[in-house]
């Protein structure tokens, strides 16, 4: 297996550790082995109603979600429009092949919006890293089949955020192209938008399906652990781990030109 492999399922393990369900019941279970371990039990538990009360998710979710909503002015300044992945369904019988997820589809939909309004063209970036279809080609037949809008291209060989990024740049720059307006969750734009600034693109935020509720009135059920907030939690804690590992595993700037 190729190191860079290697890499991408190892930080996918240590994620499933480390995130709600397991993250939490990890915790629980071990203080539940020893009395001496009480705390990690109480530890977990707080952790597991941290990420499914909506008032605290509401909070993880809104740090992330900073950038605002496109205008159409912002829209205007860009050169081409790229929708990133959010993984696939396995199994679409009524599709009959595997497809993009619901979250996929949310990013589809406004990316294709966009589209219509500027016509603008698409990149869509989305790999295969179980070495299946990559999800870009599932992304390619919802947006030209259900959606009605040509793609101009797609990325097709990336393993995570910072590979849609380098991948991407490569193809947008052989094109002359230099800005482009980026769709993603609005909890997921931070990490994006470094990755593909990083990558040297100007990126103008395009944010989608915000997870938080800017309503300042405090209400009883936001007390009250939910499905919704739960998975919402998970977004949200997915982000935070995601951008600290991004953090500690920048690619070093390149050295100076020589003189």
């Amino acid at each position: 297996m190729e190191p860079q492999l290697i890499a991408f399922w190892a930080k996918k393990v240590l994620a499933l550790l480390i995130l709600p369900p397991a993250g939490p019941l990890l915790l629980i279970g071990l203080g539940l082995l020893r009395t001496r371990l009480r705390a990690l039990a109480w530890a977990g538990w707080l952790y597991a109603l941290a990420v499914s009360m909506p008032i605290s998710v509401n909070w993880l979710a809104a740090r992330l979600e900073t950038a605002p909503p496109i205008s159409d002015a912002a829209l205007a300044q860009t050169q081409a429009i790229v929708v990133l992945g959010a993984g696939v369904r396995d199994y679409a019988p009524e599709f009959g092949h595997p497809t993009v997820n619901r979250l996929a589809l949310e990013r589809l939909r406004y990316g294709a919006r966009l589209a219509r309004e500027t016509g603008r063209p698409l990149l869509l970036a989305g790999g295969a890293p179980a070495g299946r279809i990559p999800e870009a080609l599932m992304m390619y037949e919802a947006m030209e089949t259900d959606f009605g809008i040509a793609v101009r291209w797609i990325e097709a060989t990336s393993l995570d955020t910072r590979d849609n990024a380098n991948h991407s740049a490569q193809i947008l720059r052989a094109e002359g192209i230099e800005h482009i307006a980026l769709v993603t969750h609005a909890a997921h734009m931070p990490r994006a938008q470094a990755a593909f600034e990083a990558a040297g693109l100007r990126v103008t935020p395009a944010p989608t399906a915000w997870l938080s509720n800017p309503d300042p009135e405090i209400q009883f059920a936001d007390f009250i652990p939910n499905a919704k907030s739960t998975y919402a939690g998970w977004f949200a804690v997915h982000e935070w781990v995601g951008a600290l590992a991004y953090r500690f595993t920048a690619p070093p700037p390149p050295a100076p030109a020589p003189r």
